[in-house]
């Protein structure tokens, strides 16, 4: 086997994470420039570069697909990895968002795609979950999250586009999950043994769906009502908990799964923006700014870690 194909052979699905991030980073940017001067042909270009990086990474999975079907069939029966395969379609979704104000034919696209393939993921992962018996409490991790984030994500864009009727369906499929999931994972995590070091910074994960559940949520009723507030604070207090726990993160290796800080802090940096552009209040302002700036310095640096690795060839070897 030849060098490349062995990096293709071992490139991971939750690379797509990579793209969830920096789509997460440009959605923030395009908010901030509301309240400070940003040029927004910086934004859009910042943008198609994203795009650009997903094209590629797309481009290489497909080649994966084509030339290593067992290598794809044997991550999606890993219940770990099986989680990582909405990331993809979540990736399509945000730039329907990303589009919304840019073009709205596009974004209608990328929704529509998007989102089809998000249900078909939805379905042919919860089908696994249901029949398969190698699922063990010890495999439950904060990215089994992940396809009820994308559910609960859809209607922001999908409001625009479709029946409001379509984005109430996603929202309470994406919603029900995350709070089935949740009582799960706090059982695994309080009774059982600690998440492994590669998958700590999943923790993040916790932060996205109340912060995408308020933001959606928002988008569909047109106002923030006492349960908006109570996914929004939910998510703020997910937040600082998870920043409570700084020590347990500081000593960790890099790896792939580091990019799952990346989207969270993003969902939490859009939802106090929202909480300030509707009641005028300097805290949300303020909070929106500094999870922002975290941000900016947590792409750039993971940006760095990657390329890093990646020269160093230690990215897409067999684990």
């Amino acid at each position: 086997m030849t060098q490349k194909n062995y990096r293709i052979k071992n490139f991971p699905i939750s690379f797509f994470a990579v793209s969830m991030g920096l789509t997460g980073l440009v959605i923030s940017l395009q908010k901030a420039s509301v309240l400070i001067n940003i040029n927004k042909l910086i934004i859009i270009n910042f943008l198609y570069i994203d795009l650009l990086i997903f094209t590629i990474l797309s481009l290489i999975y497909l080649n994966k697909f084509v030339k290593f079907k067992n290598e794809v069939k044997k991550e999606f029966n890993n219940p770990i990895k099986i989680n990582f395969f909405p990331s993809f379609s979540i990736s399509l979704i945000l730039f329907s968002i990303s589009f919304l104000d840019i073009n709205l034919e596009i974004s209608k696209y990328f929704w529509l795609t998007g989102t089809i393939l998000h249900l078909f993921f939805t379905l042919s992962i919860i089908s696994a979950w249901i029949q398969k018996q190698t699922f063990k409490i010890q495999h439950m991790n904060p990215s089994w999250f992940i396809p009820a984030v994308g559910n609960i994500l859809i209607p922001i864009a999908g409001i625009y586009h479709f029946s409001p009727e379509i984005s109430w369906f996603f929202f309470s499929v994406g919603l029900i999950l995350w709070l089935i999931l949740m009582v799960i994972f706090f059982n695994r995590i309080f009774f059982h043994d600690p998440l492994p070091e590669k998958l700590l910074p999943t923790l993040f994960i916790l932060i996205a769906p109340p912060a995408i559940g308020f933001i959606s949520y928002y988008k569909i009723v047109n106002e923030i009502n006492d349960f908006a507030k109570i996914l929004y604070f939910f998510a703020l207090f997910i937040s600082i908990l998870i920043f409570f726990q700084a020590k347990i993160f500081k000593n960790i290796k890099y790896y792939l799964s580091w990019w799952a800080y990346s989207f969270p802090i993003a969902s939490i940096s859009i939802a106090s923006f929202i909480m300030y552009q509707v009641n005028k209040i300097t805290l949300y302002k303020y909070l929106h700014f500094f999870f922002l700036l975290f941000l900016i310095i947590l792409v750039l640096f993971l940006s760095y870690k990657t390329i890093k690795q990646a020269l160093k060839r230690k990215i897409c070897v067999e684990e």
